[in-house]
């Protein structure tokens, strides 16, 4: 099975795009939401997110050793790309980042198959500010890693790519609020 873009912006259209009056964690209104856990979690969304993010990566110029997030939006992403990765027979692994180190066990805040000095991709659903996704940056790189860049399902074009840019990554992503006719506030 290969990406199909538009199967992906049908799903997105249909199962995770709201339009109405809505309030977003930072507290700004929106007229629109979209609640990508209804595509990471269904299983023709996660085959297209799984499939597109690694078209994606396989396209860089360096593929990395691993790809994650944070916990527990990225998780299913994350899986997705590394199970697809599997079938194509490619040595990536995945790797999550906690909200903060667990304060038993081996008190990490990465957790996965990865070690310091691998090179990574942070994987997020939904680009706003970008904020968990620079916290996920943030940590990773604190555990030794190098980021290579930041791969999203939807940018809302709401400062997300350019809040990267200045930590000196790029935004790559599958889609943007402008291919579904809204324009950014």
């Amino acid at each position: 099975m290969s990406y199909d873009r538009d199967a992906l912006m049908d799903l997105l259209r249909t199962e995770a795009l709201a339009r109405g009056d809505f309030t977003l964690a930072s507290g700004k209104k929106a007229s629109y939401y979209l609640d990508c856990r209804k595509i990471t979690l269904h299983p023709k969304g996660a085959n297209l997110i799984g499939q597109g993010m690694l078209d994606v990566i396989q396209s860089g110029s360096e593929m990395p050793d691993a790809v994650g997030g944070m916990a527990i939006g990225a998780d299913p992403i994350t899986a997705s790309i590394v199970t697809i990765a599997g079938q194509r027979d490619l040595p990536l692994k995945g790797f999550m980042v906690r909200k903060e180190a667990k304060g038993h066990g081996t008190g990490k805040q990465v957790e996965g198959p990865v070690e310091a000095g691998q090179s990574v991709v942070i994987v997020e659903d939904v680009i706003t500010s970008g904020g968990s996704a620079i916290k996920a940056v943030e940590a990773a790189e604190a555990f030794g890693l190098k980021v290579l860049y930041v791969v999203g399902i939807i940018d809302r074009l709401a400062g997300g790519a350019e809040a990267f840019a200045a930590k000196g990554l790029e935004l790559k992503t599958l889609t943007t609020i402008r291919d579904f006719g809204i324009e950014p506030a």
